[in-house]
């Protein structure tokens, strides 16, 4: 064989299918959210698939697309699928999971589903045996717009007007307190955020002191991108606020009560494990978080002068000091 031929096969062998399969180890994830990569959340999903060995740069790759508006899902993940994922990671409300779905045909996903049920939806045929292509965690935080009502008429037993922002994300939240609200004596006043970046501090001031005597701002996305922001505007008025998930309150929000989003995320990184090792998303049981948490932040109490009652503080999981 002369020596220009072998250089040529030898060439070709670079293209070999057993060559192309250990380049195809690295294992592609992808997604588009509202929150950027730097959120606790997104932090948390790439320690925990650190921790089960997959590692960024060399047998792992995520790609992760930030999107400006609820209307920018589908765009997104349609950018996102350009890139050819593995698997697709369909996380927030629900028109996240349908923008995922149209977009990546038969991938694999895995959802962190918030505020609104999956088989009810029909993502999910059910919990044990989802079926297609989707699997994963979810929590319905609607489910918890009672509890939340109460632990207000617990922590501000004097104050009656509550105001709610809300936005399309987070409506279905909206929908559910509002049903709740007659039992425990509460007067809400929705505002609808429409138009980013929400001018919380325009809402707030624009209504009667009397309709924000407390804040609700859940659910949303948004309201989660926005925490520092929010939290500032909340303190400015010496308004009590619930927030969700925990690291709101954290950023200064009075008080959370749910899940922990960063343990869903965590277990979402589970769900890419065992489907990176050949589990099909149609035999893996969606789950739902079992432990829910209050969490108080009474240095924010203390700024705006509300006393927590002490049976309240007894109920607390974490607080802030």
């Amino acid at each position: 064989m002369r020596r220009r031929e072998f250089l040529a096969l030898a060439g070709g062998a670079a293209l070999a299918p057993g060559v192309a399969r250990a380049q195809a180890k690295v294992l592609r994830v992808g997604t588009a959210n509202v929150q950027p990569r730097a959120a606790p959340n997104f932090v948390a999903f790439e320690k925990r698939m650190a921790a089960l060995g997959y590692i960024e740069g060399k047998n792992f790759a995520y790609d992760h697309v930030q999107i400006p508006s609820v209307q920018a899902w589908e765009a997104s993940y349609t950018e996102m699928i350009a890139r050819q994922p593995d698997i697709v990671l369909g996380a927030g409300p629900e028109a996240s999971l349908k923008a995922a779905r149209a977009a990546s045909g038969k991938l694999p996903i895995v959802m962190v589903a918030v505020d609104y049920d999956p088989i009810a939806r029909g993502h999910v045929s059910s919990l044990a045996r989802p079926g297609g292509n989707v699997t994963g965690v979810y929590f319905q935080n609607t489910e918890l717009a009672s509890k939340h009502l109460q632990l207000i008429r617990e922590v501000a037993p004097d104050k009656s007007g509550v105001a709610v922002f809300w936005d399309q994300a987070s409506a279905d939240y909206w929908t559910a307190l509002q049903a709740a609200a007659p039992r425990y004596g509460l007067r809400l006043t929705g505002v609808e955020l429409r138009e980013r970046p929400y001018d919380y501090a325009g809402a707030l001031a624009a209504l009667a002191p009397a309709d924000r005597e407390f804040l609700v701002a859940v659910s949303s996305p948004f309201f989660f991108l926005d925490r520092a922001r929010f939290a500032e505007v909340a303190l400015a008025h010496r308004v009590g606020s619930l927030v969700f998930p925990k690291e709101m309150a954290a950023a200064g929000g009075l008080m959370n009560y749910g899940a922990s989003i960063v343990e869903m995320f965590e277990l979402a990184a589970t769900y890419v494990d065992q489907i990176a090792k050949g589990a099909k998303p149609s035999e893996l049981p969606v789950q739902q978080p079992v432990r829910f948490q209050l969490t108080l932040n009474l240095k924010t109490a203390n700024a705006i002068g509300l006393s927590i009652p002490p049976t309240v503080l007894a109920q607390a999981d974490e607080v802030i000091e």
